[in-house]
């Protein structure tokens, strides 16, 4: 069997930054284990696939370890090779997804909008003490939330963020719980990182589920609905974001840096 496969970077305008994601469109859907086997040998944070039904679209993503419930990333990804590569005529597409919902994407010029659900954080009562030897930062952080199975540590500036060296071995025994860290900042409106070792992801480039939770956030600290963020990754990467009652709105440009076939 031959699937055609696309390497997409998204939430960046230049190829080689962002987060790379792999792009399988396929006529039906192979079985779970196929699924797994293909984004465990693309090797990269996410591979998302769809399947055409009707107006709409089926999607799924798989890390290297497992399926995942939630990926912005590879959602515009898709979306790029569907608007752009295999259906340029259209504008918009909705996707169904078996724990997020329906997500639609819109083109606008050369960025994607995403219609993403928004997850607010509460408070997190008792921390687990693996979170801040795993974390390892001199600073404390300030406030410490969880929300749709992320700690999200929330520091005063950005450079303990930008200088944070975890210790991905004690981050990994947080399972099934991912690690946000994020501040606000004077060049955008807020910073953040993203680690999830325990799904094969030790630092993810550009996070978008993680903006689902970050922009509401900020949206009531700041006092604003339109944010600018960017990921303090190695490759790094920007999101616009905007909060519209339980629903965001996150904006990203994404790059093509490859297209072959794999053979099954």
């Amino acid at each position: 069997m031959r699937i055609p496969l696309y390497q997409v970077d998204a939430f960046t305008s230049q190829p080689f930054a962002g987060n790379p994601a792999a792009v399988c469109p396929l006529p039906k859907w192979l079985d779970d284990d196929t699924l797994h086997k293909v984004a465990t040998e693309n090797n990269l944070s996410e591979t998302a696939y769809f399947v055409p039904r009707g107006d709409l679209y089926d999607l799924r993503w798989f890390s290297p370890r497992c399926e995942v419930e939630l990926c912005g990333h590879a959602t515009l990804a898709s979306a790029y090779v569907l608007l752009n590569i295999l259906r340029p005529e259209l504008r918009k597409v909705r996707f169904e997804t078996r724990f997020s919902g329906a997500l639609t994407v819109q083109k606008e010029g050369h960025r994607f909008a995403m219609d993403f659900p928004a997850i607010r954080p509460e408070a997190c009562l008792n921390p687990p003490n693996t979170l801040a030897r795993g974390l390892g930062s001199a600073l404390a952080p300030i406030e410490i939330l969880e929300a749709n199975r992320n700690y999200i540590a929330v520091y005063q500036t950005r450079d303990p963020i930008r200088t944070l060296r975890p210790d991905f071995e004690l981050l990994e025994q947080l399972h099934p719980f991912g690690v946000i860290v994020t501040a606000p900042d004077d060049e955008v409106d807020f910073v953040s990182r993203y680690f999830a070792p325990s799904y094969g992801v030790p630092e993810d480039p550009v996070t978008g589920a993680a903006h689902c939770v970050l922009a509401p956030y900020w949206a009531h600290r700041l006092h604003k609905t339109s944010l600018h963020a960017l990921q303090l990754s190695e490759r790094g990467g920007e999101i616009w974001c905007e909060v519209a009652g339980d629903r965001v709105i996150l904006r990203g440009n994404a790059v093509l840096t490859m297209q072959a076939t794999l053979q099954i």
